[in-house]
């Protein structure tokens, strides 16, 4: 009877182990099921981050649409050889001859349109002009900034750096602002034929003097009744050859 209760106890204990082996492969499958049912949406979401990152298509920053400052000094439709020399480009020879006329091509730059003689729309073209560089030009080919600091009346007569820019229609070799040194040419607004005319009728009491700003010698010659009149008489011939001109050293106008 011993024996017989010893080996039912035995088989419950191995039914026992048995359902616990069981219950844990259940288990573990379980667990691995859950496992795969949630990794499968993450790695679908992954991969169509990736896909999306990888396959978005590049855009271009978009073209520049803004038209340059030059345009507003190239005219538009205008004959094309008559164009301002900003409003093209040309392959200058500087090889030619001095002072001889020359030809160079010229290209329209960007957003510029002109036309040709039968008023034919064209980018290529060809100038004539004469070889020489921009500072060789004549005077009343370009514009020059004035200066009030130096003096008109001396001897030598005084000069002042200046910088001067060539006039839109004229074309020349070289830089089109350039520097250049010039005679003193500003003016304080004193005229010549009243400085004159007050030196023959009035000067005697020095009102030339006074009217060109010089009191010192307008006094001198006030109280001396022109330097008995000798003083007068010179002053006259100084300032109708305009070798006696205004105290801040202008020209007269």
């Amino acid at each position: 009877m011993a024996a017989l209760a010893g080996l039912r106890a035995l088989r419950r204990l191995c039914s026992v182990a048995l359902f616990l082996s069981q219950l844990y492969v259940l288990s573990g499958r379980a667990g691995s099921l859950m496992t795969t049912k949630h990794s499968q949406p993450q790695s679908t979401f992954a991969k169509s981050l990736t896909s999306t990152s990888t396959n978005t298509p590049y855009f271009k920053a978009a073209e520049s649409t803004e038209i340059p400052s030059y345009v507003t000094k190239c005219p538009s439709n205008g004959l094309c050889s008559r164009l301002p020399p900003d409003c093209m480009t040309c392959n200058t020879n500087y090889s030619c001859i001095y002072g001889k006329p020359a030809t160079f091509d010229c290209k329209v730059k960007p957003h510029v349109h002109c036309v040709d003689q039968n008023n034919h729309e064209q980018e290529n073209f060809t100038i004539n002009m004469t070889c020489q560089f921009c500072w060789q030009l004549a005077t009343t080919d370009y514009v020059c900034t004035n200066s009030t600091n130096c003096m008109t009346v001396s001897c030598p007569r005084q000069r002042y750096n200046a910088t001067c820019t060539v006039r839109d229609h004229i074309h020349c070799l070289g830089n089109r602002v350039f520097p250049k040194m010039l005679y003193c040419n500003w003016t304080g607004g004193y005229k010549w034929s009243t400085a004159l005319a007050l030196s023959i009728t009035l000067g005697g009491f020095g009102a030339d003097r006074f009217y060109l700003g010089q009191w010192r010698e307008g006094l001198g010659k006030l109280f001396s009744f022109g330097g008995l009149g000798i003083w007068t008489l010179i002053d006259v011939l100084l300032i109708g050859v305009g070798y006696v001109g205004p105290a801040d050293g202008s020209l007269y106008i």
